[in-house]
């Protein structure tokens, strides 16, 4: 683990470069995916997901037509999330501390999987409830363009190139900023992404 200071993007929004290592963290992506595959969610909207995902912990995002959710049990499976390893939890904690948000105890992954081509829509993350607690959010494998904005889906948005083992973390007044992930280009490698969150039924 790199120790150097946390860059600051933004209020309240840090980057803390080649903070985590791949070595660690993808046979542990593998091992939850093993237990809970990745699969392509659909939106109430009633399309699929271009990201796959996959969670772990005690609790799991989900969505469909029903809407967006935490929910303690697969829903594909009837079973529990697998657990969130300790090195996930261990890291979304350190690297929370060293962005000034002491505490933090994340009970909640959310694991990506962009392929080429692939990103993600500007969104919020609004359905932890408890908006107290930072978001970390950290990369592993192919390089991507990271992008942020306001409070408001129209507001200018901001972009940062993540590589292999950056941690991001954003809380207080930019918790709820809209945010996302710009398409990987053609012929990339597969990106994961891990976001450890604090999720209340």
């Amino acid at each position: 683990m790199f120790t150097a200071a946390p860059i600051v993007l933004a209020p309240h929004i840090y980057v803390l470069k080649n903070y985590a290592d791949a070595r660690v963290l993808l046979p542990l992506i593998h091992s939850i995916a093993a237990q809970a595959p990745f699969r392509h969610m659909t939106v109430p909207g009633g399309l699929a997901m271009k990201v796959a995902l996959t969670n772990c912990g005690d609790l799991g995002w989900t969505s469909d037509a029903r809407g967006y959710r935490y929910a303690p049990k697969d829903p594909a499976s009837g079973l529990p999330w697998p657990a969130l390893p300790t090195a996930f939890f261990e890291l979304g904690q350190a690297a929370a501390a060293a962005c000034g948000f002491e505490g933090f105890a994340p009970n909640a992954c959310l694991v990506n999987c962009y392929a080429a081509g692939t990103g993600m829509g500007a969104h919020q993350d609004r359905n932890e409830k408890d908006f107290s607690q930072p978001i970390v959010s950290v990369s592993v494998g192919a390089p991507c363009r990271f992008f942020w904005g306001g409070l408001l889906r129209t507001d200018k948005t901001t972009s940062v190139v993540l590589e292999e083992g950056d941690v991001m973390v954003w809380g207080d007044a930019a918790r709820l900023v809209y945010h996302g992930v710009r398409p990987l280009p053609e012929g990339s490698a597969v990106r994961h992404n891990i976001t450890l969150r604090r999720a209340v039924l």
